[in-house]
């Protein structure tokens, strides 16, 4: 074990790849450097999506970390849970994390009244409901019955809804 800890330099691949660093760092400083452009300086942003911004990151936040201290493996798919977690927030959604990333996604549309926001935000329901599809199926191979019995008692997006 080494005395001083290789950090990896600063990549802005590694900084895009992420996904939770996509949302929560770059997207936020794109629209708020796009809306600038488009309004020649002048940046408009109101109060009312603040909340939404402080709920989806700490939804994405702590639903991983609660994820991790129940079922062990990381907070993502890359390192998938070791066991089924059906309790928290994840007895009323499945995927609490992505559905942090749309809800700050919507907060940041709201926020600075963006139209690029809002678009991006309808762009990342797609991609994410594309990468639940994707993230289901390994889980069922990983867990069985036991996932297909969570399944049909937890819903995938909004408890009681979809």
């Amino acid at each position: 074990m080494p005395l001083f800890s290789q950090k990896r330099p600063f990549s802005i691949r590694r900084l895009l790849k992420s996904t939770s660093r996509r949302t929560f760092v770059v997207y936020p400083l794109c629209i708020i450097a796009i809306e600038l452009l488009i309004r020649r300086g002048d940046l408009q942003w109101t109060l009312w999506g603040l909340p939404l911004l402080a709920w989806g990151y700490a939804q994405y936040r702590l639903g991983g970390q609660y994820r991790t201290a129940h079922g062990g493996g990381g907070p993502g798919i890359d390192i998938p849970p070791e066991r089924i977690v059906d309790t928290g927030i994840y007895a009323y959604t499945r995927n609490p994390m992505y559905l942090g990333h749309l809800v700050f996604m919507l907060g940041l549309a709201i926020t600075f009244c963006s139209t690029p926001a809002a678009l991006l935000m309808v762009f990342h329901v797609f991609w994410f409901q594309r990468r639940v599809l994707e993230d289901e199926a390994h889980l069922l191979t990983a867990f069985g019955e036991a996932y297909v019995a969570y399944m049909s008692r937890v819903k995938r997006w909004i408890p009681g809804v979809i």
